[in-house]
């Protein structure tokens, strides 16, 4: 491994499951040095949470796994996953763990926030986005409602990112692509929502300060045992999809599937969306601009759990099957169906394990499809490749069900790690002034191999979308969490 050509930087992406860092040579976007811990995720019937300490020690743990480049690094920036519910108390020690974003405990609070405030479309008009049982707003109202001493104690509200970038600068900071997944800011005038706060019973005392996609949020602070050098620039951090549209350097229109734990569609913007459906969020980017995106919970841990279930490996499909399998293990928020669960028609006698395995990989695909319609309707991007990212872009039974289902041309970029590379190109970009979009098309980080596209099954695609409107009555009558 040769010298750095230019300086470094650490780009961070702390996911629902780990924490992943990596050092990357601004000059020419090598990967000098990776590490990465894992996080420990609680719950069960709805519930999902994470002690925000295990997020701040899987940090320190990846970086130390870097080495010595982490301590040459001259800016950082952290990513992090969407919507999570962090409250601390004066110390800015946590007054309970987490509440993360695959978190539908407050399905009741959403649907009352939703009528109390106008209905959908005022919602979506007013902050770009109808709040799901994801946003943060709708947790803090379950938080109020189920456990009203733990948001008395609160003296500080964060998002899982914030708290990572707060314990490394001592500024209370957020972004605009993070913030904009709460359900209490406001795009038209890029401040905090004051009627929305006060109906939530938030004081605005308790958030951070919004900061300019270019703008450094601080520099690290003297921290024993932490591998990162004291006076390092720290970028405003990111959302985790709006630090992937980066990692890519994203063009407007360019529509991307990303297949990780959730399953995400999006694409960049210049105008700000303002779906009344609630399907498509109108999120901001890291830049300045819009993220229109739609979101499922359920996508690579529901299909390898049907695999495990099966007793197959993940890649064990058979094709020709009649059955149709709707994987909403952990309920669902495309379609909006949070307290739903997992659905299977069709089995016959020649049904084997491969074929509902494939039918799982259908379900799932089929849902991510039908939100990349309404991401990307009348965009420019109808005939761009469809980029397809995270780890389910690895697997071939993953590609081939898109290309299969889509018809679409199909890339998939070589980079690994887009969030944290996105990271790393906002680093850079607060570090040289250079647009860290424009950084990360100079790395490549969107090359990749294309597949052509194939005939779309159509029939597929009809008997899933006849299930899904047949059985939606039973997908709903399911008992709250």
């Amino acid at each position: 491994m040769g010298a750095p050509e230019g300086p470094l930087v650490v780009g961070v992406d702390s996911s629902t499951q780990s924490t992943k860092a990596l050092v990357v040579d601004v000059a020419t976007g090598r990967v000098v040095a990776s590490g990465q811990a894992p996080h420990t995720v609680m719950g069960e019937d709805g519930a999902r949470e994470s002690d925000p300490e295990n997020w701040w020690t899987a940090l320190g743990d990846a970086l130390r796994q870097c080495g010595a480049p982490a301590r040459r690094a001259a800016a950082v920036s952290v990513a992090g996953q969407q919507h999570g519910l962090v409250t601390l108390d004066g110390r800015g020690r946590p007054v309970r763990p987490a509440m993360l974003w695959n978190d539908v405990r407050s399905a009741a609070q959403s649907e009352r926030l939703i009528e109390r405030l106008g209905g959908p479309k005022a919602w979506a008009e007013r902050t770009g986005s109808v709040p799901g049982p994801a946003f943060t707003v709708t947790k803090w109202a379950w938080l109020r409602e189920h456990e009203p001493e733990a948001a008395a104690a609160a003296r500080a509200v964060r998002l899982p990112h914030d708290f990572l970038t707060e314990r490394l600068t001592g500024r209370a900071v957020t972004d605009r692509s993070d913030v904009s997944g709460t359900g209490w800011w406001t795009p038209a005038t890029g401040a905090y929502d004051v009627q929305i706060l006060g109906d939530a019973g938030l004081s605005p005392a308790l958030l951070p300060e919004v900061v300019d996609p270019f703008e450094a949020a601080g520099t690290v602070r003297e921290l024993p045992g932490l591998p990162l050098p004291a006076g390092a620039l720290v970028a405003p951090g990111a959302g985790d999809n709006a630090a992937a549209a980066l990692g890519l350097g994203l063009a407007a229109g360019q529509p991307v599937m990303s297949l990780g734990t959730s399953g995400t569609v999006y694409t960049t913007s210049s105008h700000r969306s303002a779906d009344p459906t609630g399907t498509v969020a109108g999120f901001a980017d890291a830049r300045g601009r819009w993220l229109p995106l739609a979101c499922t919970l359920n996508c690579t841990q529901a299909v390898d759990r049907v695999a495990e279930l099966l007793g197959r490996d993940r890649e064990a499909v058979e094709p020709g099957g009649r059955e149709v399998l709707l994987p909403f293990l952990d309920g669902e928020r495309t379609p909006p169906l949070p307290c739903a669960s997992g659905l299977l028609y069709g089995l016959r006698h020649d049904t084997t394990p491969g074929k509902l395995l494939q039918a799982a990989y259908d379900g799932a695909v089929y849902a991510l499809l039908d939100a990349l319609g309404r991401v990307s309707a009348g965009g420019p991007g109808q005939d761009a490749p469809l980029l397809l990212i995270g780890g389910g872009a690895q697997g071939a039974a993953w590609r081939e069900t898109v290309r299969r289902l889509s018809g679409r041309v199909v890339r998939v970029p070589a980079a690994r790690e887009l969030v944290a590379l996105g990271a790393a190109a906002q680093a850079a970009g607060v570090l040289t002034g250079e647009d860290p979009a424009r950084i990360a098309r100079r790395w490549g980080t969107a090359d990749g191999p294309t597949y052509d596209p194939v005939p779309v099954d159509r029939a597929a695609l009809d008997r899933i979308g006849s299930v899904l409107a047949d059985g939606g009555a039973l997908l709903r009558k399911e008992d709250r969490p």
